[in-house]
């Protein structure tokens, strides 16, 4: 596996080893021991797995859990898309900063995305197939979206009209959630 280093360093984008030939291929797409020695350096857990589906053009996010922060590793099985980050941890020296990485089912890359960060997506083809570990469980009650397109963030999407569900389009804005503390 080969971590390869983001614009912010906790974020980091993972090439598995793919071995292929005539037949097709494989590759090793979670292995405890090393995504601790390699990625976090430190114990981490995964207690939930997400499979997601979505046309071309739909938007996903910018969603966090207030309480009971999830990390996520993400991969593409099917398609492509755009997968953000967003740091919102209070004290980061990146607070506010994003990262977007295109994922893929040709190039196979993973996004480890750590606890304190919103995550969203935009797909970027057709029949978009999304596979995403999580190590925190799904607690609606805790959370919160922040607005897409906010002009704070100035996310490059490429898209001006995605296609987006409700809560996705009444996001709320970064700077009203920094403001009032309801981040942490």
């Amino acid at each position: 596996m080969k971590v390869i280093e983001t614009e912010i360093p906790e974020v980091k984008i993972i090439e598995p080893a793919v071995f292929g030939d005539e037949r097709g291929f494989f590759m090793e797409t979670w292995q405890q021991k090393k995504f601790e020695e390699l990625v976090t350096g430190k114990p981490t857990t995964f207690v939930q797995d997400n499979h997601s589906k979505s046309k071309k053009g739909v938007l996903r996010g910018l969603h966090y859990q207030a309480h009971r922060m999830q990390g996520k590793l993400v991969r593409v099985i099917s398609g492509a898309m755009l997968d953000v980050a967003v740091d919102i941890r209070l004290d980061s020296l990146t607070f506010g900063k994003w990262v977007g990485v295109e994922l893929s089912c040709e190039n196979k890359r993973q996004l480890w995305i750590p606890e304190g960060f919103a995550h969203g997506f935009l797909t970027l083809t057709d029949d978009v197939e999304c596979l995403y570990k999580t190590t925190d469980y799904y607690f609606p009650e805790y959370e919160k979206t922040i607005l897409w397109n906010d002009k704070a963030l100035s996310i490059n999407w490429g898209i001006s009209d995605p296609v987006l569900s409700e809560k996705d389009s009444k996001g709320i804005l970064f700077n009203k959630l920094f403001s009032l503390r309801e981040i942490k």
